[in-house]
């Protein structure tokens, strides 16, 4: 009960009770049956106003004829019911409640529902509503009124599921992963997904976290909730289903095309340093590393087999991935190889052949020399035969052989892995007996190299973190008024961003007088047009009187007003550099491949807020477009140093103006080599504000 008093542990009673109330009837009995199965040693109170028993165990008519208090309860009835079964609880001192039933703020007429529900639960913490609840495999407390996989251990990793039904699925997992919790959102309306976080990463029995979700609730929740778990040590992966439109709704710039809800929700997780997967398996694969080991501390691997075909399945899978084979010195290549048969050739990835295989003197010493070799993670790939196939006595000798060279006093390898090149290739008895040996089993060699780089990310992130994300959430657009092109230069240009100079033009002779001071010039419509291209109003290179008299009387027969401004010099390179706002995260910035080829390229990564000159320079040397800004076949490199100070630059100016900033484009963002006077320009511009100049409303942690 003491331990409900740490503020990061406000949920204690609830996630680790002595005392189970189960409200409700057949779900109810489901409910006792599970902690029975899972052999929970606490009482366990089933409440029925009408039955005298339930599953054979005493059942009481109401919370208020309990014994006492109970630290956890089941509400397994109606929504008016559950509503005041909270109340009760929440009125005799309980620990908390997990609330099963569907039909609230998921629904038309639920809204209301919810709301009464919040006020009756007070200060006591519910799980859901439309959750099934939660389960603990470290005592077998089992608030859950389904079948599921799991089996009682003393520490794991732990699930947080926005799905029931994912949840258990995931518990069904046969890959020796230990779990330790499996916690189900549902509606989160008063635990979220951020407080489920926290209150994991408080447990001192869990190793990691895994996430199941569609969507992130709280972001500031979120936020502080994973800065938590890693100031505890705790990683976090997750797995984001679903992509919003909420963030592309009425908007007119080429950056919302490249700013959807999944791109966003990628730029949230890396920034945070969660890993993030796209598939269940991965996810597994990817705990079940950071439950054995950790976050790896850097992307160098070592990949075992005895067939050349997986050595080059693994070379290809890794180096998609972004791992890294260092290559062997000749001191370490003869280690490995002085007890193999002398046709082996010794490289990484290494090939072994069959010439040794059952030999557990020559694998043991094998390994001896592969475990000296500095790498993260060192993986042997073995497949094991189908039962009934053939004696398997010789994968155990292999596995023992790995197992063997795990203290020898030279050891620079991290922990090794035991990889199937199939997931079903890898039996639950051979994937026991391998984690039981202190290695790690892997199933499947995508699920696991991916696993690899995850963790790998994670090393990286917690060596050199980057500062916090913050929400800007910026303004909506109803109402939004676009400024014109002069007008979104201008605004630019006084936060430092390069423009070229203008000149706007209301009449066939102040165009011709403004070519005549520019040179060879561009004119536009002036305007709220967000394509001008497309209408026909943009003409290029016009260069003496009767071509600017003729562009004149064209574009000014599709606006009152164009802008005449001197033709750019040709780029190395076309950028865009944009702000959209997400619904969630609120605003942010999109770097990516300008010019025409914005949406055909889909070459764009995001950044968050705060934006600093080392984020900049990341995110542009991950763009494909990045060889082009480096001298691509002995081209001058490109202005690096004016290009990251105009991001800079745009960052100033959102932050100063995102009170009413709803999008932003400038497109294309001309980029010149490196020494010339020009550096980057801004060739276009669009600019859409919000008229509401309420204060900002940055959101901080």
């Amino acid at each position: 009960m003491a331990a409900a008093a740490n503020p990061k542990r406000p949920y204690a009673r609830l996630l680790n009770p002595t005392s189970i109330a189960v409200v409700g009837g057949g779900w109810a009995a489901a409910v006792i049956e599970q902690s029975e199965r899972m052999g929970f040693a606490g009482d366990i109170w089933p409440v029925h106003p009408t039955r005298a028993e339930v599953r054979g165990r005493r059942a009481y008519a109401s919370i208020n004829d309990l014994p006492a208090a109970p630290d956890a309860t089941f509400i397994g009835v109606n929504r008016q019911t559950t509503i005041d079964v909270v109340r009760d609880l929440a009125a005799c001192g309980a620990g908390g409640a997990t609330c099963f039933a569907a039909g609230w703020a998921e629904t038309d007429d639920g809204g209301a529902l919810q709301d009464q529900l919040l006020a009756a639960a007070g200060d006591m913490p519910i799980f859901g509503p439309n959750c099934y609840g939660l389960i603990n495999y470290l005592s077998g407390a089992t608030l859950w009124p389904d079948v599921h996989g799991g089996e009682r251990v003393e520490r794991g990793v732990a699930l947080i599921c926005q799905s029931s039904n994912i949840a258990i699925n995931l518990s069904m997992q046969q890959r020796s992963l230990p779990l330790a919790y499996v916690l189900t959102v549902g509606n989160g309306a008063q635990v979220s997904l951020g407080n489920m976080i926290e209150a994991m990463a408080a447990e001192d029995s869990v190793t990691a976290i895994g996430l199941y979700i569609e969507g992130f609730g709280d972001p500031v929740a979120f936020i502080e909730a994973v800065r938590f778990a890693h100031e505890r040590g705790v990683a976090v992966v997750a797995l984001k289903a679903g992509q919003s439109d909420g963030g592309q709704a009425l908007t007119l710039t080429h950056t919302a095309t490249l700013a959807g809800g999944a791109a966003v929700s990628t730029a949230l997780l890396s920034r945070l340093g969660v890993a993030e997967v796209s598939t269940l398996t991965s996810l597994l694969e990817t705990l079940k590393i950071l439950h054995f080991k950790g976050p790896l501390d850097s992307r160098r691997v070592m990949s075992v087999s005895c067939s050349g075909g997986e050595a080059g399945l693994m070379a290809d899978l890794g180096s998609a991935l972004g791992l890294d084979y260092p290559p062997l010195s000749e001191a370490e290549a003869a280690r490995i190889g002085a007890s193999l048969n002398r046709l082996v050739t010794v490289s990484n990835p290494f090939d072994y052949n069959t010439f040794d295989w059952g030999d557990a003197d020559a694998l043991g010493a094998m390994w001896d020399g592969i475990l000296a070799v500095d790498v993260s993670h060192p993986m042997l790939v073995i497949d094991w035969p189908r039962a009934g196939t053939g004696p398997t006595h010789t994968w155990d000798i292999a596995i023992e052989a790995v197992a063997s060279a795990l203290d020898i006093t030279d050891r620079k390898a991290g922990v090794p892995a035991l990889v199937s090149s199939l997931p079903e290739s890898m039996p639950p008895e051979a994937a026991a007996k391998i984690s039981a040996l202190g290695l790690i089993p892997g199933h499947g060699l995508e699920d696991h190299l991916t696993a690899v780089a995850g963790a790998a990310d994670i090393g990286a992130f917690r060596a050199a973190p980057p500062a916090l994300p913050y929400v800007l959430p910026g303004a909506g657009p109803e109402g939004a008024v676009m400024l014109d092109e002069a007008q979104a230069k201008a605004a630019l240009a006084a936060h430092g961003l390069p423009t070229p100079p203008h000149a706007v033009c209301t009449s066939v002779d102040e165009v011709a007088a403004a070519v005549a001071d520019f040179g060879a010039s561009a004119v536009k419509i002036l305007g709220d047009f967000a394509h001008k291209t497309e209408l026909g109003g943009v003409l290029l290179g016009i260069a003496d009187e009767d071509a600017a008299r003729a562009a004149a009387s064209d574009l000014l027969a599709l606006s009152d007003r164009v802008l005449v401004e001197p033709m750019a010099a040709k780029p190395l390179a076309e950028l865009i550099l944009g702000v959209a706002r997400d619904p969630v995260v609120g605003l942010h910035l999109v770097i990516g491949a300008g010019g025409v080829l914005t949406e055909i390229l889909q070459d764009s990564t995001i950044l968050l807020f705060p934006v600093d000159e080392k984020a900049v320079r990341q995110a542009l040397e991950g763009l494909k477009v990045w060889p082009l800004l480096t001298g691509y076949r002995g081209a001058l490199p490109a202005d690096i140093e004016a290009l990251v100070a105009a991001v800079l630059a745009l960052a100033a100016f959102v932050e100063a103006e995102q009170q009413r900033l709803v999008e932003l484009d400038i497109n294309p963002l001309f980029v010149h080599a490196k020494g010339e006077a020009a550096g980057v320009s801004v060739v276009d511009a669009l600019i859409r504000f919000s008229p509401d100049r309420t204060p900002p409303r940055r959101v901080t942690l």
